[in-house]
Parts: C-alpha cells; structure tokens; sequence
C-alpha cells in the first residue's frame, strides 16, 4: 500500500460541487503520476469551515435531498437550507460520494474523509 499523505483543504466561500471534484481526485490518487484505476492509492482529505459552504443562485432555497427507507411510503425530504444548517458535513459527503466511481473501493475512499 502506498504512503498517504494528508491533504487540508478550506471549504469557506467555495460551492459544495467544486469542492467535491477536488476532493474526490485527492481520494483516488488521480494527482499522482502513479495512479491506476483498480488501486486505491489515493491520500487522506481534511476539510476546514465546512459550515462556511455558499450555494450559488437559488440553490440553498430549492435544493432538495432525498432519501428512502425502502418501505412504502418511505421518501423523506430534506430542503438544502435545513441541511447545511444542521449537518453541513453531510452536504459535502452527499456531493463527494457521487463524484467518486460506483465499485468495491468507494466505501474506502470515503472513509478517509475528516472535518475539523
């Protein structure tokens, strides 16, 4: 396994997409001349202010997450706005893991994902 090196990054200002794409290729290792697909060799990621996040437009107004318990009638709804002001940790994850490819090394990624 390769030496992980530790990455910080400030979250303040920035837009949770473009952070996102950042954070999703410092987990994949996609920065190192030695990256290879179906080798996670990525490095840890520590996000900063993550609460200090900005939604462009009319996005933290409209903005819906959804998720379901896969019971019948289990679609629960969580507008952006009561999102970023309870769990903005959960915005940014919500972001990364959709910017990081579906197979068995995700759930590993992921894991390397800090706050401060």
């Amino acid at each position: 396994m390769a030496h992980r090196k530790k990455f910080e990054i400030d979250a303040a200002g920035q837009a949770p997409g473009r952070l996102a794409t950042k954070i999703a290729t410092f987990l994949m290792g996609k920065h190192k001349p030695t990256y290879r697909p179906h080798v996670d060799n990525g490095d840890k990621v520590v996000i900063l202010n993550v609460s200090k996040m900005i939604f462009t437009g009319k996005k933290l107004e409209q903005k819906v997450y959804y998720k379901h318990s896969m019971h019948p009638g289990g679609l629960k709804e969580t507008p952006a706005k009561k999102m970023m002001k309870e769990k903005p940790e959960e915005v940014l994850i919500h972001a990364v893991m959709r910017m990081l490819p579906k197979n068995k090394l995700r759930t590993q990624r992921i894991l390397r994902i800090s706050f401060k």
